[in-house]
């Protein structure tokens, strides 16, 4: 594979670009694109018009570029994900329609919880999460579920940091925070009040196939005293949704994942 005068390869530089997209950022122009990718203006430029042509690129008619739908074929096309989230929907929506709040599906994806569904609800409270978007173990109620359930070579690095934290509640240190997963262990949820905002309250329970944890359902509700009061329907839609998965034929599981 033709490499740079830096030693990367096309395909390193190729991943950096689509890196640089997020949530927050669906449209970049090229130069943002470079400067978030860190490649010469004309390499990135080079680079983007190649992977436009391709359909992993698109423009949108001015100087805008976005993830083309030919990515999202791909993606969908052989991901593992899928699955589980298409078991995820009708317990999510049940969960839903019972607590009148934002119902999330987050997976552990290298160091962080990425979410890779999310149902929002009329009205609800703030919540910083987004379909693709990622948050920091330590810094979620998601994040904490997966992480007491992962290999304990992979957690003893978590832990010992670094912690980033959003808000004063925000576990940031290494006694805290191993006594908060040890917590979620006994308790078997993540019950995580203004974490990641001072008005919210994250909940996340465990999703198993077949007895290994696959992902955490979570629960993003307002920061008052009801927020236990749905603790015990969140932990009855885990249930249900491990029920549903397990009767299917196992998600495929990646060999290099932590925790295994």
């Amino acid at each position: 594979m033709a490499r740079s005068s830096s030693g990367e390869s096309v395909l390193t530089r190729v991943v950096r670009i689509l890196d640089a997209f997020g949530p927050e950022s669906r449209v970049l122009t090229v130069g943002e694109i470079a400067r978030r990718a860190v490649l010469p203006p004309a390499t990135a430029a080079r680079l983007v018009n190649e992977m436009t042509r391709h359909g992993l690129l698109a423009r949108d008619g001015r100087r805008g570029v976005r993830i083309g739908t030919r990515m999202w074929e791909l993606a969908e096309r052989a991901s593992p994900i899928q699955s589980l989230r298409e078991a995820a929907m009708q317990s999510m929506g049940d969960l839903q329609s019972v607590v009148g709040h934002s119902v999330q599906l987050g997976v552990l994806d290298g160091d962080e919880v990425l979410f890779v569904e999310r149902l929002t609800a009329p009205d609800a409270v703030v919540n910083f999460t987004r379909v693709g978007g990622r948050l920091p173990l330590n810094a979620s109620s998601s994040g904490l579920v997966l992480l007491t359930h992962a290999g304990a070579g992979f957690r003893e690095r978590i832990v010992k940091g670094p912690l980033p934290t959003y808000t004063p509640r925000t576990i940031g240190g290494e006694r805290a925070l191993r006594a908060e997963l040890a917590e979620v262990r006994r308790r078997g949820f993540a019950f995580c009040p203004g974490h990641i905002h001072p008005d919210a309250t994250g909940i996340a329970v465990p999703v198993r196939q077949h007895g290994q944890v696959v992902a955490a359902l979570g629960l993003v509700v307002p920061n008052d005293d009801a927020a236990w009061t749905l603790t015990r329907p969140l932990q009855l839609a885990g249930l249900a949704l491990s029920r549903a998965l397990t009767a299917q034929v196992p998600v495929p599981q990646r060999t290099d994942r932590p925790g295994m």
